[in-house]
């Protein structure tokens, strides 16, 4: 806990001062943008791709990256770089080979705002929307993990009790996010991934005077985790959730189909013309390099420095203020801190956009006998999702008040239940003409159904082949539904032509 130095203490007091108070600029500079339910979810065309690249990538990171992988490798060791180094490799390959077409078929429908939205349009589909934009409520978890990193990162660095830590992360973001919505999320990440590149990069620079050995410094890092126990240099760990070839290659597969998540396949939407696409992308790729592979590395170093540590979660805090200079120190915690609100930031815009535009103004038409106009009920479906914002930061809140024992573990459950769902319509969407939406259907309640049975009764232990083993479910699935559904069309419309 910094309290011990009042320089760095105060320092970084002044600078999370400054940032929310840069933040919440944004946010009312947004509201010209946020007038509309397509503003809102998107901001479409009102920010640079270059800018919108590194929102992507900021928002991909999250705590998950900069607290809870680093948790992992202080206690599982080298195996953990498989997971950060597919963050990068596989990806941005996911999202080179999603992205344009993903761009192409929103553009087909006419501007659509979200994912569900998306498939909704795809699939000819109001349900498949609407079951859609229920499972992204498991984003919750994602954001209850957020608040547990940034209560974790106030509760180390300035003492301020984990309770009043989670109270404080929330009222910031819901604060900006309402206000600004998609283009406040996307600037203030922006600037949040410049933050955390710098973070990451004076991580790794620090080992020459932390763990020494000149350019020998990695070999060096090697012996030390070698000789605390040789598990911690070894290429399939014996315990955690790299302990096989087949848990390896069920990471890779997450990491390839992580793009689809909603949240981060909005910022897609956020792109007004295709050749925005290429900066866009690159942008994503280089950000997303940085800061993937090297925040890992300090979980190394830490274990080698502080290997008695009661939290894993607290090993990249504790490493930052041991290792820097007060006011370097200072910069770099709000560089993570950045980098768990600009994940937050996204999750709680695409939960409460799903919301309002996905739920509500598909719903609302049914529940009424009067007819509702276009514009009436876009303005309703923005009140929608902007009140939403107030019961999904509470509902965050009551879910963080008991610190879960893994904060990666919390977050990959989240969002692998949205992904066993949602990667088969997707994916299928694209390449297959036979798919319909009751197969799509089938397959997102299978998918999603599946994992979670599969994780809460323990029925497999590991969450990454889980996820695998739920989501190729979810591919069979619709493929045979969508088969019988297409035959079973047919052979009503022979029926009532020979009729």
């Amino acid at each position: 806990m910094l309290t011990s130095s009042s320089v760095l203490l105060w320092t970084v007091i002044l600078l999370l001062a400054i940032y929310f108070a840069a933040v919440t600029w944004v946010g009312k500079k947004g509201r010209a943008h946020s007038q509309s339910m397509s503003g809102f979810a998107t901001a479409r065309g009102k920010v640079s791709p270059w800018l919108v690249g590194a929102s992507f990538a900021t928002s991909y990171a999250s705590a998950n990256l900069f607290i809870g992988v680093p948790g992992l490798a202080y206690e599982h060791g080298t195996a953990v770089l498989w997971y950060t180094l597919g963050c990068f490799g596989v990806s941005w390959v996911g999202l080179l080979l999603f992205a344009k077409t993903f761009w192409r078929y929103g553009k087909k429908f006419g501007h659509v705002s979200t994912l569900p939205e998306w498939l909704g349009k795809r699939y000819n589909s109001k349900a498949l929307q609407a079951i859609v934009s229920l499972l992204i409520l498991f984003n919750v978890y994602y954001i209850v993990g957020q608040n547990v990193g940034l209560a974790t990162i106030f509760e180390t660095v300035i003492g301020i009790p984990y309770f009043w830590g989670i109270i404080i992360g929330v009222a910031i973001t819901i604060l900006y996010i309402g206000l600004g919505g998609a283009f406040a999320q996307i600037i203030t990440d922006g600037i949040q991934g410049i933050l955390m590149a710098i973070t990451s990069i004076f991580i790794v620079v620090s080992f020459f005077w932390t763990i020494g050995g000149g350019w020998n410094v990695f070999g060096v890092l090697t012996d030390r985790l070698h000789s605390i126990d040789p598990n911690l240099t070894a290429a399939i760990a014996d315990g955690g959730p790299y302990n096989s070839a087949l848990a390896i290659m069920a990471v890779q597969f997450l990491l390839f189909s992580f793009v689809l998540m909603p949240h981060l396949l909005n910022k897609v939407l956020s792109i007004e013309k295709e050749e925005d696409l290429a900066p866009f992308t690159l942008s994503a790729g280089l950000v997303l390099c940085i800061i993937s592979t090297l925040m890992v590395l300090g979980g190394l170093a830490a274990r080698v420095l502080f290997p008695t540590l009661q939290s894993a979660d607290a090993a990249i805090p504790t490493y930052v203020i041991e290792a820097f200079p007060s006011v370097i120190a200072a910069i770099m915690i709000v560089g993570i801190i950045s980098a768990i609100l600009s994940s937050t930031d996204s999750l709680y815009l695409g939960i409460t956009t799903s919301i309002g535009n996905d739920l509500y103004r598909v719903v609302a038409p049914f529940l009424t006998s009067r007819k509702i106009s276009a514009q009436v009920l876009d303005n309703k479906s923005l009140k929608v999702a902007k009140g939403s914002l107030i019961v999904v930061g509470l509902l965050s809140l009551y879910f963080s008040l008991e610190r879960p024992e893994s904060l990666a573990f919390l977050i990959q459950f989240s969002f692998s239940a949205i992904i066993s769902g949602i990667i088969a319509p997707i994916t299928l969407g694209y390449f297959w003409n036979r798919a319909n939406h009751y197969g799509a259907i089938a397959a997102v309640v299978t998918g999603a159904s599946l994992y979670v049975t599969f994780t809460s009764l323990s029925l497999i232990g590991n969450i990454f082949i889980a996820m695998f083993l739920s989501a190729a479910a979810a591919f069979v699935i619709m493929g045979i539904v969508s088969v019988l559904t297409a035959k079973a069309k047919e052979e009503k419309l022979v029926l009532w032509k020979s009729g």
